[in-house]
Formats: C-alpha cells, structure tokens, sequence
C-alpha cells in the first residue's frame, strides 16, 4: 500500500467573500498537497466553509436572507476562487451537510458515553466574532473603556442553559501530549502559547447554545444547538466518513496536519484533541499555526475590518502562478508577514520574468536557431557542467523537498531561486551564443546541460507555480509521467534528443509586469 498524506485547511467562515488570507492559507495547502503527490504518496487534501453559528445568522439577517441562502451563496464564492488558484483539493466540505450533521451528532453521543458532557447554565463573555468564550482574566480595555476579547473583538455577557464539556478533566493530559509529542503544535511559538494556556488550568467549556437555532442539533436536546466548534472541528472526519468504518478513514485517519491560522490554534491544540479524546478517536500528527498576512500598513486584512483585498482580482491582474509564488516566497511560512502590490511586480519581475523566465527563453531560443529545434547531443562534459549538475540535483532532491516537509516555503524557493542564479552563471560565462562558429560541438554540450537543469528546476517548482511549469514543460517535450524529481534526475534528455522531438518557437514564460497607476499606492 502507498504511503498516504492527509492534510487540511480550516474551513473557512462564509459571512462574506473571501480575501487574501484565505487564498494564502489554501495555496500553501495546495502546494503541499502537490509536493507529497509528487512524491508519490496518496494525498487528501480537503478545504471547505464552515457555515453554522451565531455570526451567520446575524449577518443573514441583516441581509434579508436565510442562513442557508447567505452560505449557499458566500460557499459558492469560495468554490470560485479555489478553482481560479488551481486548488488541487480533494474534498470541498460544507457544514450544512447532512452527513456532517451526522458525524457531529456522533462524536457528541461518543463524549457524552464518556461521562464528559453535562446540562448546567452558562453565564459569561462570549465573542460572536470569534466565536468564542473568553474568561474575565482574558479581555482587555477598549479605547472608550469597553471589555474586548484577546483580539480585540467585542464580547458580550451572555446567559443561557448550556451543555458543558469536561475540558477541566483533560489538562494533564493535554500537557503529556504536548510534552511527548513536541511537534504536535508548530510553530514553537504558538506550542509555547497554548502550553501556558493549559498550564494556567482549563474550565470547563459550554458547547450548546438555545439563544438561536442555526446550526446542528444536540441529539436528545433539539432545543440546543452544538457550539460551532464542536461542529466545525469535526468536518475533519465527516470528509473521510466518519461515523462509518470507511476506506478513507482506515486509509487517512489520523490527519497527519491541520493547517491553520495562529488565531485559532487554541480551538485545534486544546479543544480538537481533548474532544478526541473523549470520543475513543485517534489524535492528529500535527497543528500548524501559520501567521497573518498583512497589508502594507501592517494590517490584519479581515471582513469586519473593511479593509480586505479580493485574491481573485490580484490573480487576474498578476496571473495565478505569480501570485502563488509571491505569497510563499515573500516571508517566512509562520511569521506574519506584509505585502503589497509593488511588492508582488518586484518580485514577479526580478526573479521570475528576469532570472528564470529569461534563463529558459535564451537556452530554448539557442537550441531553435542554432539546432534547428532539435536537442543537441552531449559531447562530454566539463568540470563546469558537473558543478552545475550537482548544485542543481542537491536543491531539487535535498533542499526543496527538505523545506517543503518542514512547511519551510520561501526557504525552498530561495534554494531554487539559488539553483536559477547558478544555471545564469553558467550561461553567461559558457557564451554558447559564440561558440557556434569556434566550438559548435562545445555549444552543443553547453544548452543540453542547461536544457536538463531548466526541465529539473521547473519540476521542482510545479507545487508552486502548476500551470506554467506545465507550459514550460510541454513545450520542452517532457511526458507528464516524467514530472517528478525523481524522473527528471536521469536517462530522460538522451532518448528525448534521439527521438522525434523538435521545439517550436519559445514562447516567454513570465512577461514582465507593470504597477497600474492608480494602484501605485499599495495593496488596497
């Protein structure tokens, strides 16, 4: 049987359309998910919305909608945009789901078989926001004195009849597992955070509300239903089938990472794994809070905030792949980051149209007017072309799949970028364009060598950039069985040189691109 990977994103919250964070997040998701299918792994890759709570059912309202009209048209919005990113996913789950009403009702009945669920009243801050429940010793002071949640999010005193969960009991367990399992929160600074979280002792949590009905019912108290974080943290077994015994699930479970914003790691590293726990079911390998992504003013993009950029109109301004690469090799995967659009053009223009996108046009161009489009044949190779060939082959099989497993993004692409820069070097000190006239066999040596480093460069970054990789390497004539690093490291350019094959006119890559005017300002 094959090895399998099972990643996924957090599902994301439809009360409106989808900004950069969310493309963020889901794109390095998808780039992952690519990387182990090229490793040869059987991946599944399932994103989604999570449709239910209070905060729908407030903006419906103020909308003159349904709940489910607002999700079925925000979730659509999200479809969309996954499939204008070239998501690769293999599951879009939605939480109005039948069968994901089901797995939740399930996990519930399983946590409350062991003893861990009971009916009390509730009277505390709670975030609709967020949300999300929060201690008194939890808030902060607003400017005009109000109380404020963690994030600076408005909360509210709130009293109802409510089941609780015993989240109490499962403190020193929660602890053992961080202590046993150090990569089970990454990274070290969100595991150090949600470390002190636990050791400062853990109350019990209310996880039903009867003060609105938009959402799943508790089974046995259909005046209640589930708080939205029992429901939503469960879409991670309703998309393999949970309750039922399924392939999928002996396959795939436990997820070997969720893939999340640091905002709600509390949700993933307390509450998931003690909701688990408490149900018989097998824990996942790993959380990975990732940081924000903020505009240049060094902002949150959010919803509420007004101040979002639409990742659909960036991708149709800059092109998908641009925008891909600029989002995982701007700042490190973890960190907070800030961008702009005069950010997104430098690099675009710099590394992608200047570095690499002109490396492969020059060679591709040589070989078409010089070989008549026919690859030319290895005529021995120099301790140049050696050198070269090593450099390249230790950042395609060491470096980048070394940093794409760590979630290491932009250490990877700067290792490629580094491979780039060398495959330059070689050009410009090689000159094949005058070796035609004083060493044709020399020049012939020369754009094989840097045809085979080109096609191992672009297989290596298909995770990021897909669809022009895929361009680049069909106009090269490389089968979509040889795509993988694997493939390309060997025994592939001779029987290709030998065959049929003859290049068209190239065409570029990655044009140059230009700041809109009005746009000159930044990301907003």
């Amino acid at each position: 049987m094959s090895e399998t990977f099972y990643l996924t994103t957090a599902i994301h919250y439809p009360n409106g359309k989808p900004h950069i964070g969310h493309a963020y997040e889901t794109i390095a998701a998808d780039v992952l998910a690519r990387f182990h299918r090229q490793m040869g792994r059987e991946v599944r890759f399932q994103t989604g919305t999570d449709e239910h709570g209070l905060k729908m059912a407030q903006k419906a309202r103020d909308l003159g909608m349904t709940p489910r009209e607002l999700a079925d048209e925000m979730s659509d919005h999200f479809h969309a945009l996954f499939d204008k990113l070239d998501i690769s996913y293999d599951r879009f789950i939605r939480t109005t789901e039948e069968e994901h009403h089901r797995a939740s009702q399930a996990i519930w009945k399983a946590m409350e078989a062991n003893g861990d669920l009971y009916l009390d009243r509730y009277e505390g801050w709670y975030s609709i926001r967020d949300e999300a429940y929060y201690d008194e010793s939890e808030l902060v002071d607003g400017e005009g004195g109000e109380k404020l949640s963690p994030q600076g999010t408005p909360v509210e005193w709130t009293v109802e009849e409510s089941w609780f969960f015993k989240l109490s009991a499962y403190g020193d367990k929660l602890l053992a597992l961080y202590r046993d399992n150090p990569d089970f929160i990454r990274p070290e600074s969100r595991r150090n955070e949600v470390m002190r979280f636990v050791e400062g002792g853990l109350r019990d949590l209310s996880v039903s509300r009867t003060s609105f009905d938009w959402g799943v019912k508790v089974p046995g108290s259909e005046e209640h239903v589930m708080y939205v974080w029992v429901d939503a943290l469960t879409n991670y077994l309703t998309g393999l089938g949970y309750p039922d015994a399924t392939e999928n699930m002996a396959k795939f479970w436990p997820a070997d990472l969720h893939l999340i914003g640091k905002d709600i790691v509390r949700f993933h590293a307390v509450y998931w794994p003690a909701f688990l726990m408490s149900a018989g079911i097998e824990l996942p390998k790993q959380v990975f809070g990732h940081g924000f992504l903020l505009n240049r003013d060094g902002k949150k993009e959010s919803k509420s905030a007004g101040n979002v950029t639409d990742p659909a109109e960036l991708a149709d301004r800059y092109g998908v792949d641009v925008l891909r690469y600029f989002l995982l090799r701007e700042f490190s995967f973890g960190q907070d980051g800030s961008y702009s659009q005069e950010a997104i053009v430098n690099r675009a223009n710099s590394e992608l149209a200047n570095s690499f996108g002109n490396l492969a046009q020059r060679t591709l161009s040589l070989i078409f007017k010089n070989c008549e489009g026919k690859l030319p044949p290895v005529n021995g190779h120099s301790d140049e072309d050696n050198a070269l060939f090593a450099h390249v082959d230790r950042v395609i099989h060491q470096e980048m799949p070394d940093a794409y497993a760590d979630l290491a993004f932009a250490q990877a692409l700067e290792a490629w970028m580094g491979a780039v820069f060398a495959c330059n070097a070689y050009i410009d000190a090689q000159a094949p364009w005058g070796l035609k006239k004083t060493d044709p066999e020399r020049m012939q040596t020369v754009l094989a060598t840097l045809y085979i480093c080109i096609a191992q460069l672009a297989v290596a970054v298909i995770p990021v950039m897909p669809e022009s990789m895929g361009r680049l390497l069909d106009a090269m004539g490389i089968a979509p069985g040889q795509r993988t690093p694997e493939a390309i490291r060997s025994h592939w350019y001779s029987p290709l040189a030998e065959g049929n094959f003859t290049l068209e006119k190239p065409q570029g890559i990655f044009p140059r691109l230009e700041l809109p005017e009005t746009e000159g300002e930044g990301a907003q």
